[in-house]
């Protein structure tokens, strides 16, 4: 395992010129708007940055939810990068996200994997916590997986269950809290993208299988997940609407991931792992909590890992430079 340090946390190193001695890299200083929002050409730089420290140009992106960090420890062969040594990302703050850039090897492909991510509730502009992901399609990844920790709003979901997601309800985004919000760069996708077949059919398909497969079928699940902005949880009244709204697990992430990586074209494949049930009785003594919410990650790790690294191997890419 290679750890990797940069040299500056204020300033982003832009590659110049390219010789037989490699890249060479000069310091500018970004603007309060590029900070926040992220041109595409920083988010150029950053990328190349990050490909210089990179084993291999990843083709398969993978994000790890709350708890659920240990699927970076899949991977062979790691560059191991903090997010506080890149320039110009997000940072993580929250208990259970490591807030480490892994680059690595899984079942002979070559990946990069987010051990934590950022969210609304730390203070962050929607764009800013979308940000790696748009790294991630520059750096050459073509398909996203994402995990998250989520409450279980449809009663027949146990602790513990698994959710293949096949569809999303944008809370934050009937407020106008969209990541593609403000001017669109065409470099990045089209204007108004589709979001009908976010999730990938055939993945979520290849997953059923593949979890049959293993034995798993007894806790994987289907539904749709519904984002709101957090860090409190949910009130009574508001689990009965996102319900009603045909929503079966809720949390705090995920949803503007999914939209950017669409908006750039990459394949979309997404699970909520669930932590708890979601209160929906007043007359309830529960309550939820972020321990337990880590506690069932910890419990459900090795069927995670299993399932994700033996969908990743029968995986076809269309890059497999």
């Amino acid at each position: 395992m290679k750890d990797v340090t940069s040299t500056s946390h204020q300033t982003l190193r832009v590659r110049e010129t390219t010789d037989t001695r490699g890249p060479h890299w000069t310091f500018r200083n970004l603007s309060l708007t590029s900070l926040v929002l992220g041109s595409y050409e920083e988010c150029e730089a950053t990328a190349d940055w990050l490909l210089s420290q990179a084993p291999a140009r990843p083709l398969v992106g993978i994000v790890c939810g709350s708890g659920l960090g240990g699927l970076a420890e899949m991977l062979k062969d790691t560059v191991v990068i903090k997010y506080s040594d890149i320039p110009n990302f997000p940072q993580s703050t929250v208990h259970g996200h490591a807030g480490k850039l892994v680059f690595g090897t899984l079942k002979g492909k070559a990946c990069v994997c987010m051990q934590g991510r950022c969210h609304l509730y730390e203070g962050f502009a929607v764009q800013k916590t979308t940000m790696p992901i748009r790294l991630m399609k520059l750096m050459g990844v073509e398909t996203l997986i994402l995990t998250n920790a989520a409450g279980g709003l449809n009663q027949d979901f146990k602790v513990g269950d698994v959710m293949v997601i096949k569809d999303h309800i944008n809370i934050p985004g009937f407020a106008g809290n969209n990541p593609l919000v403000g001017p669109n760069d065409d470099r990045f996708g089209v204007r108004f993208p589709s979001m009908s077949d976010a999730y990938d059919r055939d993945l979520q398909k290849l997953a059923h299988d593949v979890a049959d497969e293993l034995g798993y079928s007894s806790f994987m699940k289907e539904g749709v997940y519904s984002a709101l902005g957090g860090p409190s949880f949910e009130t009574i009244a508001e689990c009965k609407l996102l319900r009603l709204l045909g929503a079966d697990t809720v949390g705090m992430s995920t949803v503007h991931e999914v939209i950017v990586a669409r908006h750039c074209g990459m394949r979309v494949f997404a699970l909520s792992l669930v932590t708890n049930q979601a209160v929906m009785d007043y007359d309830s003594e529960k309550k939820a909590n972020h321990e337990e919410v880590l506690q069932t990650g910890k419990q459900r790790a090795k069927e995670l890992e299993k399932l994700v690294s033996t969908m990743v191997s029968r995986m076809e890419l269309k890059n497999k430079k």
